[in-house]
């Protein structure tokens, strides 16, 4: 299990513009070539977008898109036709095929909180696709067939045990609160990568809520 923790993130964004990111791989001007990804997951950043504040558009091409509100609402517009408004508990997935360009942006009242991964495709290629689930439940994973990954979400009272799934590997994101996780506490922000895991689960030490990838090869 290799932790990495909240304060090590790769800072960016744009403060002036009320932009705060944080990358928990190596992105953009942090190159490192020894961060580049895990198993098919290869972005978790952080981001946190003042109100009135966003990011242009802007394109993607050949990547799985998933996003997971914290906090707030982020209004979401791409060249694909979609235009939704993402709210906590909402999973959305943007595949952006061979191509396809959108707008992130917080046009609510109140700062908003996200957390967006990348997941890089088996095949490249093809038309882009968009998907929203509202309100995804503890015990409802969501599959991502194309990167060969599955998100669970974890929400746990204090003293909660929960089982992390087996897999090639396991990629653990703390969302909010505290948890023991194979003998070492996590904090919000922190994550853990588990290779080969068998039979590994977390305790919340606080009130916590966990994002868990399960991906079965690179």
């Amino acid at each position: 299990m290799d932790v990495r923790r909240a304060d090590e993130r790769y800072p960016g964004g744009d403060a002036t513009a009320g932009i705060e990111s944080r990358h928990a791989f190596s992105f953009g001007p942090h190159y490192d070539p020894d961060n580049l990804r895990f198993g098919s997951l290869i972005a978790c950043n952080e981001e946190r977008l003042a109100p009135g504040a966003g990011f242009d558009e802007h394109p993607h091409s050949h990547t799985e898109i998933v996003t997971w509100v914290v906090e707030g609402e982020l209004t979401h517009r791409d060249t694909a036709g979609h235009e939704t408004v993402v709210r906590a508990g909402d999973v959305q997935r943007l595949s952006a095929a061979a191509g396809v360009r959108h707008v992130e942006r917080n046009d609510g009242p109140v700062p908003l909180t996200f957390v967006q991964m990348w997941l890089a495709p088996r095949d490249p290629g093809g038309e882009p696709a968009y998907e929203i689930v509202r309100g995804i439940a503890d015990s409802t994973p969501y599959a991502v067939p194309e990167a060969g990954a599955m998100l669970h979400v974890r929400r746990l009272a204090a003293g909660e045990r929960t089982a992390v799934p087996d897999g090639a590997y396991v990629y653990v994101h703390v969302v909010r609160g505290e948890v023991l996780l194979s003998g070492q506490t996590l904090g919000a922000g922190d994550t853990a990568r588990l290779t080969d895991a068998v039979a590994a689960d977390a305790v919340a030490v606080t009130r916590a809520e966990l994002l868990v990838w399960e991906m079965s090869g690179s």
